[in-house]
């Protein structure tokens, strides 16, 4: 049905369920879909020729933005959680406080360094963050079918948007749920608005923004793409939802997560760092015949 799928990088669980829920998508048509993304590392690559590419986060700290001892602190910080993050031995309850706390201390730092609004887009461009492969095939392809592309990121919204911007693929119909910045009057950072969104609230952050999902009452059709097993609930807004596809990018600590992966995302990209598999099934999904 879709060629891509048997790639040696792509894994599933039940593939004949992954096949029902594809027909039964393309039956219904683009006009009941929704694609619901992450950000880091699921619409940007995670590694090039081997070096591991920046989040909207890492931006900021690799800039000339940010001082040395900021950058350090930083750092301290990353060692800190990120192993807690990806730790398969700890549960999402156990992890949630803890990501919490790295979050608001880095962006307490963040707002130390009175990073100004006008260098974002020098920033950006100066970065190595890169969009996957056929990223453009992607963007393009929802906008020409009205599909709605939904970013659910807990990084910095004014650096992603930045970095699709500059990609030439902000189309009308990306929305993007994120963490913004709020500047001062003079330009420069003051704090982070609104609620916080970290790797694990993403649900609490679909269901505030309840409104969103009201206005697509009639898409009850979701392709949900992930890198993190918290990315999961991103749909959880979802108005009656009938099918959801999962996607999950299995970047990092392949062995130890494989399993856990298998078991939430339908079909699971192992260091894929193409968008070739969303690409082919929404091609299958919206044409014609």
């Amino acid at each position: 049905m879709i060629p891509e799928l048997s790639r040696p990088s792509v894994y599933m669980r039940d593939p004949r369920r992954v096949e029902e829920i594809i027909k039964a998508m393309k039956q219904a048509g683009p006009s009941t879909m929704q694609v619901i993304s992450d950000f880091d590392m699921t619409l940007t690559r995670f590694a090039y020729n081997g070096k591991r590419c920046p989040t909207c986060h890492n931006i900021l700290e690799n800039s000339k933005l940010i001082s040395q001892e900021c950058r350090d602190k930083l750092e301290d910080l990353l060692n800190t959680y990120y192993p807690i993050e990806i730790d398969s031995s700890r549960s999402v309850e156990e992890k949630l406080p803890l990501m919490v706390e790295w979050w608001t201390k880095a962006h307490d730092l963040l707002v130390q360094q009175k990073i100004r609004k006008d260098l974002l887009t020098l920033v950006v461009r100066e970065s190595d963050a890169m969009l996957r492969e056929g990223y453009r095939v992607f963007f393009d392809q929802l906008q020409e079918h009205s599909i709605p592309l939904l970013i659910f990121s807990a990084g910095v919204g004014d650096v992603l948007e930045e970095v699709i911007r500059q990609a030439g693929v902000f189309h009308p119909n990306v929305k993007i749920f994120s963490n913004y910045m709020d500047f001062d009057e003079n330009g420069a950072l003051r704090a982070f608005k609104g609620q916080l969104i970290h790797i694990y609230n993403k649900r609490e952050g679909a269901l505030l923004n309840s409104g969103h999902f009201q206005e697509l009452k009639a898409r009850h059709n979701v392709l949900l793409l992930g890198d993190s097993l918290g990315d999961l609930t991103m749909a959880d807004g979802v108005y009656s939802m009938e099918n959801i596809l999962k996607i999950g990018y299995l970047n990092d600590k392949v062995q130890e997560r494989k399993e856990s992966y298998l078991n939430a995302y339908d079909i699971v990209l192992q260091q894929d760092e193409t968008m070739d598999v969303a690409n082919a099934i929404l091609l299958y999904m919206t044409s014609s015949h």
